[in-house]
């Protein structure tokens, strides 16, 4: 199986926690014209912010490693990159910066410099931020707030589809036998990956 249609099927198995505006990316517009490929460009030291960013929201656990572990630092920007027309890049890159900004006006030191309690803060405010502009329609901080939306959903589709996702996170069975909808899962069992 390609890796972009492993991409595909996550999204699909994660339904409603992944936003329309990415569900359509994934499902309509996997190619892209290539004079709008990497549109944008990241540094080495922004996949360490993206890195960053994805362990907040996959933080490392006693039975699995987080997104930072799996390579979400190059996964989001490289599906930013790649998969997402111009526009998209474009507002993306806005946040991007917005999120660094915000970092600085509300804690005066750069993102990557935060404590885990203090990116972990951040986070919950983005996630509020978001949640009061779908209600008010409000052009303000549109690009943060897409950004938020966007890197939280490649994080969840890049450490779902990973090794580390799919064999430590979740259990893993090479061949799993017949297919069985209705089968009891014992307190704690983690889900199936295939």
């Amino acid at each position: 199986m390609h890796r972009r249609e492993a991409l595909k099927n996550v999204a699909f198995l994660l339904g409603g926690a992944i936003s329309a505006s990415t569900m359509g990316v994934l499902f309509e517009s996997f190619t892209l014209p290539e004079n709008e490929k990497n549109f944008v460009s990241f540094s080495v030291q922004d996949q360490k912010i993206f890195a960053e960013f994805a362990d907040i929201i996959v933080p490392t656990t006693k039975s699995s490693a987080g997104a930072k572990a799996a390579g979400l630092g190059k996964f989001i920007p490289m599906m930013m990159q790649d998969c997402y027309p111009k526009e998209m890049q474009t507002s993306f890159a806005r946040g991007f910066k917005q999120l660094q900004d915000k970092s600085m006006q509300d804690y005066k030191k750069n993102y990557i410099s935060l404590t885990v309690p203090e990116r972990t803060k951040l986070m919950v405010d983005l996630r509020l931020m978001s949640i009061a502009q779908k209600e008010t329609k409000s052009e303000e901080n549109k690009d943060l707030v897409y950004f938020f939306i966007t890197a939280r959903d490649l994080t969840l589709l890049g450490y779902y589809s990973s090794e580390i996702g799919c064999t430590k996170a979740r259990e893993y069975v090479l061949v799993p036998g017949r297919f069985d909808g209705n089968t009891k899962l014992k307190p704690g069992q983690k889900s199936w990956a295939t």
